[in-house]
């Protein structure tokens, strides 16, 4: 069990039995988790995940935010062997060994994740390494959606991984720019550095998101002042959420496990946080520990925000602006072979 996290926020008073009326559905309990896998073992992070579901859910928490890469890890420190011109074997079996721990999606893991998203009642986004199965030699950093009837709502493929996380991610692309309507409000976000993309965020801002979700793997203290920037330039609701992870939590038998001897013992302190749409902070930031943090958020506050700043609206210049997205999916390149004859 992690020890809960309510800064300024008494706990809430959520019962399913309640009959919500049209006022109610303005508010919704959101958590936010901050928590470690058990790196490089879907399997058993996916069950520590369904875990932190219900524990969240027991609060009240009725959307549930994890980190980027929660399953099976964000693989922090590790070079998989790659320098430029050449790249070592024990670099190719840590891939392997990564690939094997990726996400099908959808597939079995995605549906015990659908199911604790069903049992709790919530819409839940988790961050999970997915794998391409048509050419299975591609991995993707993506953010997937539940919805409280256990559904795959949606995913989002991170567009541009960051710096070394290219040599193991490939690129999403703009159809899975995702924004999902809900009874309170609607949810979408991006990963990480993608939240460092002016126009990323204007897209994401013209799907109308009231709530967005910012799962990362920066722990800097730097990355407070994004969160609060885009809740005050999106005058949405931000929750940012990384893991708390320490080096002894690798695997000893890892491929390229000595590479993190001269890292610190922390290796991501965290750093979750969760902001108002005027940059207020209501819950964390949370360092150096696993933990959930939680917020009561009023949907009114979103559209209080925007009297004087609606960046999409008022304050934008569409005469002087504009913003083209490109929303199809990539082109699966096919290759005819005429006049193959299979040898025996």
């Amino acid at each position: 069990m992690l020890r809960e996290t309510r800064e300024k926020h008494e706990k809430f008073d959520f019962s399913p039995e309640m009959d919500y009326s049209i006022e109610m559905k303005k508010i919704v309990n959101a958590a936010v988790v901050q928590a470690a896998p058990v790196l490089f073992n879907r399997e058993a992070t996916v069950e520590k995940a369904v875990g932190l579901i219900r524990e969240a859910a027991r609060e009240g928490a009725r959307l549930i935010l994890f980190p980027e890469a929660f399953v099976p890890a964000y693989p922090r420190g590790l070079s998989f062997g790659a320098v430029v011109g050449t790249r070592r074997p024990e670099g190719r079996e840590l891939w392997k060994l990564y690939w094997e721990n990726a996400v099908d999606v959808p597939g079995p893991l995605t549906g015990v994740l659908g199911n604790a998203a069903r049992d709790a009642g919530a819409y839940v986004a988790v961050g999970v390494i997915e794998r391409e199965t048509r050419s299975r030699g591609t991995l993707y950093c993506t953010l997937l959606y539940f919805g409280p009837t256990g559904k795959l709502l949606g995913k989002h493929r991170k567009l541009k991984p960051t710096a070394a996380e290219r040599i193991i991610w490939g690129e999403g692309d703009g159809s899975t720019l995702t924004v999902l309507d809900t009874p309170f409000a609607r949810i979408g976000g991006l990963i990480c550095w993608e939240n460092y993309m002016p126009l990323a965020r204007m897209a994401m801002y013209n799907l109308g998101v009231d709530i967005y979700l910012a799962p990362t793997a920066d722990a800097r203290d730097t990355w407070q002042a994004t969160m609060i920037h885009i809740a005050c330039e999106g005058r949405c609701f931000v929750l940012g959420c990384n893991q708390f992870v320490t080096r002894d939590m690798y695997p000893p038998d890892l491929p390229g496990v000595e590479e993190l001897e001269t890292w610190p013992d922390i290796m991501s302190r965290g750093g979750s946080v969760i902001v108002s749409p005027l940059g207020n902070v209501l819950a964390g930031p949370l360092f150096d520990r696993e933990g959930i943090l939680y917020a009561r958020l009023d949907m009114r506050e979103v559209v209080g925000g925007k009297l004087d700043f609606d960046v999409v609206g008022h304050y934008s210049r569409p005469d002087v602006f504009q913003l083209t997205v490109n929303g199809q999916p990539p082109p699966v390149e096919t290759v005819e072979v005429k006049n193959y004859k299979k040898k025996n």
